[in-house]
């Protein structure tokens, strides 16, 4: 043979097992789903790496899924490289999953951030369903979640609160300009207080950004955090494209291994402050998450992992999970409030009848502050902190939106697009917390957390209250 004719017989050749691959995959698809309708196929896929370049335009990926809602409907399928994905743009849809097929979706996809970041599958946020799963599900539900978790959890938030509070009219009082003001970053200032409480509750610890020897701390372990969910909701390539994985291609998953190994010497530092000569002291009066998670393992292993690997993993996974978007949440809906000046004077107002100006606000005092819950729901409803869910994967076939949905497919629900949806959220594009308090009053957001800590910020950014000069920036 020619040699000038080697690159095309093996571009041929790769054809050819392209097209072998899809085939059977196509036969197989159809043989799992017994003759029943299957959901409609995106067009313009790639051979072997699917609808990627779709998803790589111009627009945010949860932006161009829900564009393809208005022409497949609210269910439909796309390839992530080799890998057949469902994308779900329906709220009744979303809702049938999540009821009617709930253990089915259970369980997460494999991805090399999973892998790396995710003590190889020890967080037990990323674990495929099986025993370990529900081992670490049932001790989160019934430690982290019981009752005296929750009221350790608020003494916590309101001292944290109060110390914020001080820190912040210090701040004003050294920094204010000739007409009594000074600018805030509440981002940064945000950032500070839910990590302090996430930390306080978690692993026992606090630090005060004040101070020059915390702050280098803290932001060793902000850059490790940011790192963390950078790397999380990356793309990998090889994640798409298995085979492509050894190549790690934009070097993403060395940056993994970096950044895991930093955030597990910060856990390994915890654990050790923990023991005291090499011994965990059991007789502590105010025990956090670390404590509690020693108590439950006893030492024991689970799956494979040891109880070190379980207790940094899972402490892990609630300062993660508790940090970050409550931050987000927050700056979206102070932001929101001040661009809406008339929906921060209602807040204002509420605050003022059910609180008063003398005191803060309590925990107690939520249940009636309805309209500062119901701006708490508008700003997730507008502005979730992904807005598209972690995919997960069918662990067998079932039927979805009347469609037959074969074992191993990925779901992805796009949250954005559900809680944009102009036939259940009249324009769906305002902010208008009115909302939750008419049409979809009855609509349950477990915000309380967010609540008291919007309730404080209302009342302490306006002018007419204490720190009337603060202002964000």
């Amino acid at each position: 043979m020619d040699l000038l004719d080697l690159p095309t017989f093996g571009y041929t050749v790769l054809l050819a097992l392209t097209l072998l691959f899809f085939y059977s995959k196509l036969k197989k698809s159809s043989s799992a789903s017994g003759g029943k309708a299957a959901p409609p196929v995106a067009a313009g896929a790639w051979p072997l790496i699917g609808h990627l370049p779709l998803l790589g335009g111009p627009l945010a990926p949860h932006e161009t899924l829900g564009n393809l809602a208005d022409k497949y409907g609210p269910a439909y399928m796309i390839r992530i490289g080799v890998h057949p994905a469902l994308v779900v743009n329906s709220r009744d849809v979303a809702k049938e999953i999540f009821t009617t097929n709930d253990m089915v979706v259970s369980s997460r996809s494999k991805f090399a951030a999973a892998e790396h970041l995710g003590y190889n599958y020890a967080m037990f946020g990323f674990s495929p369903y099986g025993q370990y799963w529900r081992e670490m599900r049932k001790i989160t539900m019934l430690e982290v979640l019981s009752n005296h978790r929750i009221d350790q959890l608020k003494k916590v938030f309101v001292s944290e609160i109060q110390g914020s509070l001080k820190q912040l009219y210090k701040t004003w009082g050294e920094k204010k300009d000739d007409s009594g003001k000074v600018l805030v970053e509440m981002e940064k200032h945000f950032a500070d207080l839910t990590l302090n409480v996430i930390l306080r509750t978690v692993a026992g610890k606090r630090y005060n950004v004040a101070a020059q020897e915390d702050r280098q701390v803290v932001s060793r372990y902000r850059k490790a955090l940011r790192d963390f969910f950078h790397l999380s909701g990356i793309f990998v390539l090889g994640d798409a494209v298995p085979f492509l994985r050894r190549m790690d291609l934009g070097g993403y998953e060395k940056w993994m291994k970096k950044t895991a190994r930093e955030l597990d010497e910060i856990a390994d530092g915890w654990l050790d402050d923990h023991r005291k000569g090499g011994r965990w002291d059991e007789n502590k009066k105010e025990k956090d998450f670390m404590d509690v998670m020693n108590s439950v393992l006893k030492g024991a292993s689970l799956a494979g992992y040891d109880a070190d690997t379980i207790n940094k993993a899972t402490s892990l996974n609630m300062i993660l999970a508790g940090s970050d978007t409550t931050t987000v949440t927050l700056i979206w809906g102070l932001s929101l409030m001040l661009n809406k000046p008339r929906t921060l004077k209602k807040a204002q107002e509420e605050l003022d009848a059910h609180v008063g100006r003398d005191r803060l606000v309590n925990e107690s005092d939520i249940g009636k502050l309805v309209y500062i819950q119901a701006i708490v729901k508008e700003t997730l409803r507008m502005y979730p902190p992904a807005p598209l869910s972690a995919p997960r994967e069918l662990s067998e076939s079932c039927t979805i939106g009347g469609y037959e949905i074969p074992q191993g497919t990925r779901l992805i629900v796009n949250l954005h697009r559900i809680q944009r949806d102009p036939n259940v959220w009249p324009e769906p594009s305002e902010f208008m917390p009115e909302r939750f308090l008419t049409t979809h009053k009855d609509v349950d957001v477990r915000g309380s957390i967010l609540s008291l800590c919007l309730s404080v910020v209302v009342g302490e950014v306006a002018p007419e209250h204490r720190l009337h000069s603060t202002c964000c920036t």
